[in-house]
């Protein structure tokens, strides 16, 4: 779900059921105390902040942003240039960016993009106690508590994280358009086995559709909940033993790429999957059946007015409230800022002013979306040059309603959020300092295999028994047994 446009999610938040508290919406006021600096207003010259974050670049970036720019200068005396570095490039340019000192202000960052947790710990990030308390007393009031509590590292904060959904659920998304032209049946369809007679049907009477669509990114989901995103370590969901294992020795996912890699060659599945960095392209043609992808509640909604054809979903696993999703979006302010004052300032307003959070997210009224009324607005053509990942830009309950949703729209998220189940390493962050030689050979090796299994592009029996090979080699064995130290230890001190 993080390709969508719309108020959806790669990631969460913790602990408890989402408080929305749209009254904060005072915060955007120029007279906040919290809000106002020393050049408030336009009367000084701006501080230009400039914020990196995830995406596909957009065409309209710009324009926005100098509307932006026009609105913030006079609330707090900023102008605002975004830098969108695409999906399956972000960490990788992320971590260049940082290393060499490129100057930024403010950054996306979560658990599977540039990774939040690891990257506070080098000192990447700001740490924000202080700047919380002088200038983000507004942004405090508007996000659930846990939301800030659960983001802390080793006891602070390093990040505002997005006040959205709080638990992770994977779901199975289709092309209605397909569905309703071969009348097929979703409403069975939950395991990765379970798909195929539907890929099949496509594949035999479409042939200028992709089946099954994905990215390099893409995983195959089982039951467990890794320590590190998409490195193979994991536990498992219904663990009683806490067990760390290999996730690529377990039988789960050994299973799930031989079915992959059987889809791959069935032609189910795009030959360039593992090295494809974004199917946004292939979403904005409507050449695609299915794909897997997180979900929120009224998704369905999103991913429709996003696309502008229909879109339906269908579970893929149950919600689950993991490390992944307590950090799935975030937004840092760089340790090198040279404003670090006005970014936090900023990002008080973004979270707590609706006019602000909705020209980022929809872009300009009247060339991007139309207001249907006071709450619903409805994309226009040229939203297309402007279709921005929602769950990645600050507070979600600020938004505007798609058109077909519910005025209790919220109030569906904190049921669903209410329902979600605790993984059971929730709250567990790995402190790979003692390990950080094999951990960089480590990654190494994720870069050589991952995506190629992931995808089915190889056949596991042969690069299977190799990529755990060249894993146990890079000295996988050894961060395991000091996760599973700590993991214990904390298991231990949280009397799990």
């Amino acid at each position: 779900m993080r390709k969508s446009k719309k108020r959806l999610s790669v990631a969460l938040a913790m602990l408890t059921a989402l408080t929305f508290v749209l009254s904060a919406c005072g915060g955007s006021n120029a007279n906040s105390n919290s809000a106002a600096g020393s050049s408030n207003g336009s009367s000084d010259k701006p501080v230009n902040l400039i914020w990196y974050t995830i995406g596909t670049p957009q065409k309209d970036v710009d324009k926005v942003m100098a509307e932006v720019s026009k609105y913030t200068q006079e609330k707090i005396g900023v102008t605002v240039t975004m830098k969108m570095i695409d999906w399956g490039d972000y960490t990788q340019k992320m971590q260049v960016n940082v290393a060499s000192g490129e100057p930024m202000d403010i950054m996306f960052t979560s658990a599977g993009g540039f990774d939040y947790v690891t990257n506070a710990r080098k000192g990447a990030f700001l740490q924000l106690d202080d700047l919380l308390n002088q200038y983000g007393q507004d942004l405090k009031n508007a996000i659930d508590p846990a939301f800030l509590e659960g983001s802390k590292v080793d006891g602070h904060n390093y990040g505002i994280p997005a006040n959205k959904e709080l638990p992770q659920q994977e779901v199975w998304r289709f092309n209605k358009n397909l569905v309703d032209k071969y009348n097929l049946d979703t409403t069975n369809v939950r395991s990765l086995e379970s798909i195929e007679p539907l890929l099949k049907t496509i594949k035999e009477n479409e042939p200028n559709v992709t089946p099954f669509a994905m990215d390099k990114n893409y995983v195959p989901y089982v039951p467990y909940d890794y320590i590190i995103q998409n490195l193979p370590m994991a536990v498992k969901l219904d663990t009683t033993d806490y067990k760390i294992v290999d996730i690529l020795e377990t039988p789960e996912m050994q299973a799930a790429l031989t079915t992959m890699h059987k889809y791959y060659q069935a032609g189910y599945v795009a030959p360039e999957a593992a090295t494809t960095g974004s199917t946004s392209d292939l979403m904005t043609s409507g050449n695609w059946f299915m794909d897997r992808a997180q979900t929120q509640p009224l998704a369905d909604n999103l991913w429709s007015a996003s696309y502008g054809y229909p879109v339906v979903s269908t579970p893929a696993s149950d919600a689950i409230i993991t490390n992944t999703s307590v950090q799935g979006s975030i937004m840092a302010i760089s340790a090198n800022s040279e404003h670090p004052e006005k970014a936090m300032q900023f990002l008080n307003l973004l979270n707590t002013d609706p006019v602000l959070r909705n020209m980022v997210d929809s872009g300009i009224e009247g060339t991007h979306y139309k207001k249907i009324d006071d709450t619903h607005i409805e994309n226009l053509a040229e939203s297309k040059n402007y279709d921005m990942p929602s769950y990645s830009l600050g507070n979600n309950m600020l938004l505007y309603l798609n058109p077909n949703d519910p005025d209790d729209k919220w109030d569906q998220f904190k049921k669903f959020n209410a329902e979600g189940k605790d993984s059971p390493i929730l709250s567990f962050n790995f402190d790979s300092t003692k390990v950080a030689t094999e951990m960089a050979a480590v990654q190494n090796v994720k870069e050589q295999f991952w995506a190629s299994l992931m995808t089915g592009t190889v056949d596991p029996e042969e690069y299977l028994p190799k990529a755990i090979q060249k894993f146990k080699e890079a000295g996988l064995d050894k961060i395991i047994a000091e996760a599973q130290t700590q993991l214990d230890a904390w298991r231990a001190s949280n009397s799990k």
